[in-house]
């Protein structure tokens, strides 16, 4: 889905010539479209059949407010099944690859830099314990890993050019007029590189980050991961606890060396969502003295 949507297509620039289809996106995406249509389908049907044996009422999940709130929608705000699946799948395309590759480039800027590595891993031991395992309640006593976040999305942000945005009106931005009805991208790759804002913009140094003068909230134009305003990422709050969750375990758990004979490349490859041209393979080999704790059901 998300490389369909990233395909520069005719009918976008032709919109009379829309209704042939000459690229087949849009019969590709209905296809798509069907699948997920299935899976929502099938959570939607499990999750009300959890409700009617009354399991899960004590602490309900995202998906039961949502069809809560469809029951209970009034006519001013209405919220329909085809309203709903689309937030689902806003949530699905939007935060699933975005995260696994932004996870891949912090391993990858991780290996490189030993020295980053073994701070983490003392940081880890000190706040989690040698032979514990990581829990969400450990993230926020993490700065220096909680650095690292910062600087893989200032150096990669998963979405480089932000969510598109639309004028209302005609307006000027920069010495520059915005025609209304415009699609704008904002270039929050180049942003995040820019001599001008930082000091050895493509050097990976968490250490810039430790002063906690930049943070995500999209108020600081210098640096704005996950775009700002009424167009930033919905999906914050979990893609930062979901981030640094996944690193943290990955780091403590693990210690990690490339196959024999191979180096890594960071080349990156553009599109909607931010890419390693060359996947990362790497070895694991486990860290913790108890083995019992590789063990744990997830």
């Amino acid at each position: 889905m998300s490389a369909l949507c990233s395909i520069p297509n005719l009918s976008d620039y032709y919109p009379g010539l829309a209704w042939f289809d000459f690229q087949g996106v849009t019969k590709k995406m209905k296809v798509l479209v069907k699948r997920f249509d299935k899976l929502f389908d099938s959570m939607i049907d499990q999750r009300q059949k959890l409700d009617r044996n009354g399991v899960g009422q004590e602490s309900k999940d995202f998906l039961q407010v949502l069809l809560k709130l469809k029951d209970e929608s009034d006519a001013k705000m209405p919220l329909t099944m085809i309203e709903l699946k689309a937030l689902l799948m806003d949530m699905i395309v939007g935060g699933t690859d975005s995260t696994s590759n932004a996870i891949e480039f912090a391993m990858a800027e991780i290996m490189i830099k030993p020295d980053v590595l073994r701070k983490l891993q003392e940081e880890l031991e000190t706040v989690v314990g040698k032979d514990n395992i990581v829990e969400e309640s450990h993230i926020k006593q993490l700065p220096y890993l909680y650095a690292v976040i910062k600087e893989i999305l200032r150096l990669h942000p998963p979405a480089p050019l932000l969510a598109p945005h639309c004028p209302s009106e005609t307006c000027t931005v920069g010495g520059y007029t915005v025609p209304k009805g415009s699609c704008v991208f904002i270039n929050v790759w180049a942003i995040h590189r820019d001599p001008s804002i930082w000091e050895n913009p493509t050097e990976f140094r968490p250490e810039r980050f430790l002063d906690n003068k930049h943070d995500c909230s999209g108020n600081d134009f210098n640096y704005f991961p996950f775009g700002s305003g009424r167009r930033m990422c919905a999906g914050i709050a979990m893609a930062e606890r979901m981030f640094m969750y996944s690193v943290a375990s990955l780091i403590h758990y693990f210690d990690w060396k490339l196959p024999e004979g191979e180096t890594l490349d960071l080349t990156e490859k553009f599109g909607i969502v931010l890419k390693k041209k060359m996947p990362l393979v790497a070895i694991p080999t486990p860290r913790l003295s108890n083995p019992i704790l590789y063990e744990r059901d997830y």
